[in-house]
């Protein structure tokens, strides 16, 4: 063997154990997404309570269990529960509009929604969370807050409008893409430094949505108006839809991050904050 590949082992070998890292860690972070799925898979053929208020039940205890054994901190629970909270109106209206119906029994629902349907959307804000710390993401430069909270804001009001004006997502993502274009979101791995566009990740995470929302439907967790006959693949202009969710939900948890590291700073704030 030549001296160049004894090197080039050492070399193959850290990054053998990186992607295993990665792939590790990428698990532990989307742990309560798979769990929602391994919870519908669970309960298709049968349930002893209307389904859906299963699911719901069963979505409740993924969420104590995370908090009891500390996967999640309080401080990440309000995160998870503001977006359940946005997911869910969001859900009501789309549903009242006709985008798409939850098609099994359950008595628990708010405007013809079940109530589980929050946890879909808490679990993308729940990978958010656990991804930051587990990674150690830092993202550099940003934009100001004022153009942050106002990309979020435009994303998530304009699914409401668009059902009255003008569908206006592409604009929003041209902005977004544009206002992160310098961003670069480094993590680390075995005490390696690694880096990705922002805008990058934004699109991954997207993409790995939308393959989830063809598991979800494809599971009975809800269904689109092309579905009632049969199963078929979701329309691809949901891609776009998740990258503005994203962009809610990582500015959501941004400002977590923020608030937690100013109160960290405090001489009054203890030196570990839970």
């Amino acid at each position: 063997m030549s001296l160049a590949g004894n090197r080039s082992l050492p070399i193959r070998r850290d990054v053998l154990c990186d992607l295993f890292e990665f792939t590790r860690l990428q698990f532990l972070s989307a742990i309560f997404g798979i769990s929602v799925f391994v919870i519908l898979a669970a309960t298709g053929a049968w349930s002893p309570i209307p389904r859906y208020d299963l699911v719901l039940l069963l979505c409740l205890a993924v969420q104590w269990l995370m908090v009891r054994y500390k996967l999640e901190s309080i401080g990440e629970l309000k995160v998870i529960s503001l977006f359940h909270v946005l997911g869910l109106a969001l859900e009501v209206w789309k549903v009242h509009h006709g985008s798409w119906a939850y098609p099994d029994e359950g008595l628990i629902r708010i405007g013809g929604v079940p109530l589980y349907s929050g946890f879909m959307y808490a679990s993308v804000a729940s990978y958010i969370c656990q991804a930051w710390k587990r990674f150690d993401l830092q993202m550099h430069p940003l934009p100001p807050p004022w153009l942050a909270v106002g990309l979020a804001m435009a994303a998530y009001l304009n699914f409401f409008a668009n059902a009255y004006t003008a569908d206006l997502r592409w604009w929003v993502i041209g902005a977004v893409m544009l206002s992160y274009a310098r961003t670069r979101c480094s993590f680390t791995l075995n005490g390696r430094g690694y880096w990705l566009p922002l805008n990058a990740a934004f699109v991954l995470i997207a993409l790995f949505i939308y393959i989830g929302e063809n598991l979800g439907t494809l599971l009975g967790g809800w269904q689109y108006p092309n579905q009632e006959a049969a199963w078929s693949i979701v329309h691809q202009s949901k891609i776009s839809s998740w990258f503005l969710l994203i962009i809610v939900s990582y500015i959501i948890v941004a400002w977590l991050k923020s608030r937690v590291s100013a109160e960290e700073r405090s001489p009054n704030t203890p030196a570990a904050i839970r």
